[in-house]
């Protein structure tokens, strides 16, 4: 089995392009699938219906999130696709499993008020303040998720035409640049970014103090560390200031299929979920306007 996984793993990294966390929660996926099968002394190539139930049931005893365990049964059904195609398999045991349904929770989202203060908190008085006003209020001006922006290099921004060239996998897409983000990003770029890398052969847009490209949870531990500044109860993380761009565009008249391409998103039932915190007044115009509200 374990040549078949990595040849799967080879597989969809060379022909699906998929990002470095995708590829990666695959592999979890995949080798804990692996693990199970395993312990239980089964062989995967003779698995039924019943057998990819009992993982699944497996899977919510262990106290997996609903998500979590229709993301499982998604890469291993992947997996038995890419088994069949290649005759290592009679039949896709996943065939007629239906994936749990995931109850989409309203995501976390901070007030006008509140991402005003944050963004108030980092002092452009020196290099790090500087990089540290730009990249926040690059993230609440772009929507990007965070792997995104700490993946942009420094020509992915047209600093004249006032946008940023987003790159996520296969697909590109272009977001424009509020005035404010604009005016900390140029600070940033010709003032702080230039001293803070070491090697001008480096390419990263954001990078750390000792001049690489910003981490994940180097990003995440400055979004925390602005949080406390600002004394915000709320929970916040960089995914949080992505929700907060998508709802303050909605609630200020944006329509939803442009937040969609802003967002990258592929399926707009992902950016509806935005709806439910629009002002009551929209939603009255619209029911009261509507002949079929």
């Amino acid at each position: 089995m374990e040549k078949q996984i990595n040849n799967f793993l080879e597989f969809i990294k060379e022909d699906k392009r998929l990002s470095e966390n995708t590829l990666q929660s695959y592999k979890r996926d995949i080798i804990q699938y692996e693990n199970y099968i395993n312990n239980n002394r089964l062989n995967y190539a003779k698995l039924n219906e019943k057998d990819i139930k009992d993982y699944l049931i497996y899977l919510e005893e262990i106290g997996k999130k609903t998500s979590t365990i229709s993301r499982n049964l998604a890469s291993i059904r992947s997996f038995y696709q890419f088994l069949l195609r290649n005759r290592k398999v009679k039949k896709d045991p996943t065939e007629r499993i239906q994936s749990p349904k995931v109850e989409k929770k309203a995501p976390s989202v901070l007030s006008s008020q509140e991402i005003e203060l944050l963004l108030e908190q980092p002092k452009n008085i020196d290099l790090k303040g500087i990089r540290d006003k730009a990249m926040l209020e690059f993230a609440y001006a772009t929507g990007m998720r965070v792997t995104e922006i700490i993946s942009l290099d420094i020509d992915d921004i047209n600093v004249k035409e006032g946008y940023v060239n987003c790159k996520a996998g296969s697909r590109q897409r272009n977001i424009p640049l509020g005035t404010l983000s604009l005016r900390a990003l140029v600070e940033y770029v010709e003032n702080s970014r230039p001293i803070l890398i070491k090697d001008e052969n480096v390419k990263a847009l954001f990078v750390n103090t000792n001049g690489q490209r910003l981490t994940r949870q180097g990003f995440w531990k400055i979004v925390k560390y602005y949080k406390e500044q600002a004394h915000i109860t709320k929970e916040i993380t960089p995914h949080v200031l992505r929700h907060s761009f998508a709802t303050h565009l909605l609630q200020n008249g944006a329509d939803l299929k442009s937040i969609q391409t802003m967002l990258g998103h592929s399926d707009i039932s992902s950016t509806q979920v935005y709806m439910q915190f629009q002002d009551e007044s929209i939603k009255n115009i619209y029911k009261n306007a509507h002949p079929r509200a």
